[in-house]
């Protein structure tokens, strides 16, 4: 693999403070319940979970505009939220962290969409989810769309963080691609499985190795399957790159009329991979609106994602060690 110069990474991640970012998805709220067990219910065969604390994250796509945000890039968050408390903690929560929220519409008839995980002795006890993950009405769409429209020409990006939760549909993905091809802007997606179909004519592609193959309609089981894979979705959905994430395994890079690339995992203990994803794709779309190529964007991507995952929970990378990682992987500080 290409070794880059400290001076080249640390140009593109200085640059990352100029750069807007359009994060189009579905938001959720992450709540969290820590608590004792000291007993079985005698209701039922249940633990009795006592309560020490509680809080709330921004989760889903917020996760992605946090990631950017964090990283000294503006993030504009379009979506849906319910007319409910929850709404207001996540956008109260958005707010602090510096995330514009113009983009965020509420829909009475939907629930804000509510992650409930009660944790007792740092095991997930169990999970409550509350959703609606019907298509969002065309009242809705027309809003977001209208936002698009407006805003796209602004940006430096856009990213499109599809959870299945209803808000990313065929009809509202036109309008990005569509306004993004119009004013020559990059549009990244961290797929779901089920809508590949959707995602045509996008600039890069993020799915880990399970989706890709899911999209491909074959198993994933040797390096052949993954370059065929790979270049299958390449040609299929006519996108510049697609990036297919592997877990311990690294990433394979596949770009549009060029040999595809392995990116080796950084060895690191692994203690959770919860948003490692919104990572990559956060990081990668500020390297690629920041002018990177894409084995520099990946490669940079590839380094944050390797921190995030030596951390407990769903985390963001600090500028700090982002740029202390690239030092030490250019080679203890490079030229």
């Amino acid at each position: 693999m290409k070794q880059y110069k400290y001076s080249t990474l640390a140009n593109v991640v200085n640059r990352f403070s100029k750069k807007k970012i359009i994060v189009i998805g579905d938001l959720l709220l992450d709540q969290f319940i820590w608590g004792e067990v000291s007993r079985i219910s005698p209701e039922a065969p249940v633990p009795v979970v006592w309560v020490k604390d509680e809080g709330f994250m921004p989760g889903g796509a917020c996760n992605v505009a946090s990631n950017i945000a964090k990283l000294g890039g503006k993030a504009f968050l379009v979506g849906i939220v319910g007319e409910d408390e929850k709404a207001e903690i996540l956008k109260d929560k958005l707010d602090k962290q510096g995330i514009s929220t113009e983009g965020i519409f509420s829909d009475h008839n939907r629930p804000t969409i509510l992650k409930t995980r009660v944790i007792a002795h740092h095991q997930q006890v169990v999970r409550i989810d509350r959703e609606n993950i019907e298509q969002i009405s065309n009242k809705y769409l027309r809003k977001i769309q209208d936002y698009l429209e407006a805003n796209i020409k602004n940006a430096d990006g856009i990213i499109i963080e599809d959870y299945g939760k209803g808000l990313i549909t065929p009809a509202l993905l036109k309008t990005a691609v569509r306004e993004a091809k119009k004013h020559k802007k990059m549009i990244a997606v961290d797929p779901k499985e089920n809508h590949f179909s959707y995602y045509k004519g996008v600039t890069v592609i993020t799915p880990n190795h399970h989706e890709a193959a899911k999209a491909a309609g074959f198993p994933i089981d040797s390096n052949e399957a993954l370059l065929k894979a790979g270049n299958k979705l390449l040609n299929k959905l006519k996108a510049s790159v697609i990036l297919i994430t592997l877990g311990e395994n690294g990433m394979m890079v596949f770009e549009k009329g060029k040999k595809p690339k392995k990116i080796p995992t950084l060895a690191q203990e692994v203690f959770d991979v919860s948003g490692a994803g919104d990572t990559v794709v956060a990081v990668y779309s500020l390297c690629a609106a920041s002018g990177a190529s894409p084995m520099l964007s990946a490669h940079i991507s590839n380094c944050a994602a390797g921190i995030v995952v030596g951390k407990v929970g769903v985390a963001v990378v600090e500028p700090g060690e982002l740029l202390d990682r690239l030092k030490k992987e250019a080679g203890k500080g490079g030229a």
